[in-house]
């Protein structure tokens, strides 16, 4: 069904790559891309993203402010938006698309303005209080809810850190994490980041399983995509000096490398994979785990009912949500 389709993160490299393939192969929706400086003259990547919306004079495209280091705001576009569904001005939603993400390595923890760590809640946390504020303003035939993973959910060898993604014994510590010991000040770091791409795709699965017991919301698919590890993001430039020198190298090398591997992809790449899974027909009603267009396995310990609960719980909490506030009935 033709709809509003919502991107977080549209001015990030994968978001790019994104609404390029979006705005050529899917004209007929209307596109909700969201990015934290709306300013082309103050936001480079801004400017970059209006460039490419420029390209497309006839496209349907509302470039929205939307920080997601700020849950009241979060709030508030979430309520604007659903106001601007049920006035007719938007189409129903076809597809909300949790693409932003951040991560602090050697710069160490930041917080928000909520004062909780800022990759767990830029990357899980405010996503998952705009999905389930918006869940009513979504079309309930054909729906879909897609949550960005990672090869770094599995806890499996990394060279990038030696520390994997972990859901902590106490889950406050996902939004009020201790002190990094010196040493570990990058790898903590990239712990936080796997550990919320990983709560990312434990929400998906979990989501999925209330979505289907609820009759009313049942026809709305939840899938989370790896979209590969992408060398000319702009992310890399968080990474130690080797990591980046690393990058630097296999992106150089991404016009031969990308016909042999599926483990590095380029940003155009994956951002057409992103809006197939998002909106393409082939992808209606599919639900699971990809990587780029093809089905695979999540990390199992995104299929832990035990976690699901505890992180849904945990979220439901720190985002201060109430009942009224989402169309979902299994809460």
């Amino acid at each position: 069904m033709i709809g509003t389709v919502i991107i977080t993160g549209a001015n990030g490299s994968l978001g790019l790559g994104f609404v390029e393939s979006f705005l050529s192969k899917y004209p007929q929706h209307t596109l909700v891309a969201t990015v934290r400086n709306p300013s082309p003259d103050t936001d480079p990547n801004t400017a970059k993203l209006l460039k490419i919306v420029s390209k497309y004079p006839t496209a349907k495209v509302h470039v929205e402010a939307l920080d997601l280091g700020n849950l009241a705001g979060v709030r508030s576009f979430a309520e604007k938006l659903a106001v601007q569904v049920a006035s007719k001005e938007l189409p129903r939603i076809a597809a909300i698309v949790c693409n932003a993400s951040t991560w602090s390595l050697e710069s160490g923890q930041k917080f928000t303005s909520d004062d909780y760590e800022s990759t767990f809640q830029v990357c899980h946390l405010s996503h998952y209080l705009l999905v389930l504020k918006l869940l009513s303003s979504m079309d309930t035939t054909s729906g879909r809810i897609v949550m960005l993973g990672s090869v770094v959910t599995y806890d499996k060898y990394n060279p990038l850190s030696s520390l994997g993604p972990c859901f902590p014994d106490n889950f406050e510590e996902l939004v009020k994490p201790s002190s990094d010991p010196p040493k570990l000040v990058h790898d903590r770091g990239f712990q936080r980041y796997a550990t919320a791409k990983l709560a990312n795709v434990t929400f998906a699965n979990d989501l999925s399983e209330r979505l289907q017991k609820d009759s009313k919301l049942s026809k709305i698919t939840v899938t989370s995509m790896d979209p590969g590890g992408l060398p000319s993001s702009r992310a890399q430039a968080g990474q130690k000096k080797s990591a980046r020198i690393m990058m630097a190298t296999i992106n150089q090398l991404m016009p031969v490398l990308k016909y042999f591997t599926t483990a590095f992809r380029t940003t155009e790449d994956s951002g057409r994979d992103l809006a197939i899974v998002s909106v393409d027909p082939a992808f209606e009603g599919k639900r699971g785990y990809y990587v780029g267009q093809n089905l695979d396995t999540a990390a199992p310990a995104s299929q832990d009912a035990r976690m699901q609960k505890q992180l849904w719980e945990g979220c439901w909490r720190w985002a201060g949500l109430t009942p009224a506030e989402t169309a979902l009935q299994n809460i």
